[in-house]
């Protein structure tokens, strides 16, 4: 709801020809992955969800650097962006010790706001956490830079990242 008490009206996913076409592309590109990772044999699925779990903790503060928001909407996001791989939404029993963990070393800043008769914590980047972000940044293109690293090749060999200076 705005300040005077109406409803926000979200707007963006009105329907469009652009929007139909990317929902569409979205879909398909969703149901390939679903394809691929259910032909996988039950070893290669595991090493996979421990490859997302590995990165979770810097992806939780990236997300929140990218937008303010609690709990229940990282849990979301991450089930929408696994959700092809037959996973489960990560627990509050994952997430909550991770944001708690980020709000202890002081990356991530904790507000608790009332949302009608319940209270929600929302999440915000600190500055000590733009700049971890900014530092693994530096440390991923040094490494890209210099071909130094075993895990920009690993990367670039499995997710297809553009190398702009090839």
């Amino acid at each position: 709801m705005d300040d005077d008490g109406t409803p926000n009206v979200d707007n963006s996913n009105e329907s469009s020809p652009e929007n139909n076409l990317d929902e569409e592309k979205r879909i398909k590109c969703m149901k390939a992955h679903k394809e691929l990772f259910n032909s996988m044999s039950n070893y290669e699925k595991k090493l996979i969800r421990g490859l997302m779990r590995g990165f979770g903790n810097t992806m939780i503060l990236w997300l929140i650097s990218k937008k303010r928001q609690h709990g229940y909407e990282i849990m979301t996001k991450f089930h929408e962006s696994t959700a092809p791989y037959n996973t489960k939404m990560p627990s509050a029993s994952k997430i909550y010790p991770v944001l708690h963990d980020l709000e202890k070393n002081n990356l991530i800043k904790g507000s608790w706001e009332h949302h009608g008769k319940r209270r929600v914590k929302y999440y915000e980047i600190t500055t000590e956490g733009e700049e971890a972000l900014s530092r693994f940044r530096k440390m991923g293109k040094f490494a890209k830079k210099n071909k130094s690293s075993l895990w920009v090749e690993f990367f670039k060999d499995m997710i297809d990242v553009e190398d702009n200076n090839e």
